[in-house]
């Protein structure tokens, strides 16, 4: 039986800092992080509240996206998943992760920094899958700056394009496709309301994700689509040790939360697969905080 299914003391549930230091290139890999984060792999149970269903996913190699892709295979949903051509390795793991589950995988490797490669993406998924019910806007860019004089132009404009005008361009090519019943769920952050100063391009691009998800939100209900933002706090992601924290921060990341640890990927893709399923049919233009007790103002 999973540990999962035992009731034991949350704090403890999973390691806490500290750390190693662990200084990877971004974007970086999961296989390399010690400890590795719980994407699901071995832990995550499905119920059948997808079958059938049919998910594009980006950013879904490792952390949160690549938690929630094994969530929604187990939950019966074919997925195609999105990420760089140099995350192939933590890729290929998760592409073995769905098909495992007797549902249809498809990867789809590339920069969603690329206009043109946001539609190709979903226009591949709907021609695999014959259509297209759940979008999930990941994939992201976080480089922290000790100062605003550290954050160049190239820093603003890569972060802005993986963070926001991939959204829009995601959700824009997107909305044809999607049936009543259908559902867009954005990936914003506790960092949208509780910005940190060496986070300024990244926190400025997640106070954009809340925005445009309330407003998207309000237009796509008109055709029974619904659109929610999922807002982490600290999660244990390749993300961090990848250049999105000073090391020193890496060693004790999650410490100041309420559980004393960082959360792991696989303790919050259950909400993703919630705000993608009927069971959420009342939900839309909301933003669930998964924060370890920070919550969201």
């Amino acid at each position: 039986m999973s540990d999962r299914l035992i009731m034991q003391d949350p704090r403890n549930q999973y390691p806490r800092p500290p750390f190693p230091r662990q200084p990877q290139s971004a974007p970086g890999l999961a296989v390399e992080m010690r400890p590795r984060p719980d994407h699901g792999e071995d832990t995550y149970r499905g119920h059948g509240r997808l079958k059938g269903r049919r998910a594009l996913i980006t950013g879904a190699d490792s952390g949160i996206g690549r938690a929630v892709a094994i969530a929604f295979a187990r939950e019966g949903a074919d997925v195609a998943i999105a990420y760089l051509p140099s995350e192939a390795r933590d890729a290929s793991e998760v592409i073995a992760l769905i098909e495992a589950e007797g549902v249809r995988a498809l990867a789809l490797p590339g920069d969603v920094r690329d206009e043109a490669w946001n539609t190709f993406m979903v226009d591949r998924a709907v021609e695999a899958f014959g259509g297209l019910d759940i979008l999930v806007v990941n994939a992201g860019r976080q480089q922290f700056r000790e100062d605003v004089a550290e954050v160049t132009t190239e820093d603003f404009d890569a972060t802005l394009k993986t963070n926001l005008y991939a959204l829009h361009w995601l959700c824009q090519a997107a909305a044809p496709h999607l049936p009543p019943g259908a559902a867009i769920i954005t990936t914003a952050s506790i960092q949208a309301y509780e910005p940190s100063d060496i986070l300024l391009d990244y926190a400025t691009t997640k106070g954009g994700v809340v925005t445009y998800t309330k407003a998207l939100a309000k237009q796509l209900i008109e055709k029974g689509v619904r659109v929610n933002a999922v807002a982490p706090g600290p999660f244990w992601t390749v993300l961090q040790p990848s250049g999105g924290q000073p090391q020193e921060k890496v060693a004790q990341f999650g410490a100041h939360s309420a559980f004393g640890r960082p959360g792991q990927p696989v303790e919050i893709a259950p909400v993703y697969v919630l705000l993608a399923s009927q069971e959420a049919s009342f939900v839309t233009g909301e933003v669930w905080g998964v924060t370890g007790g920070a919550g969201i103002a």
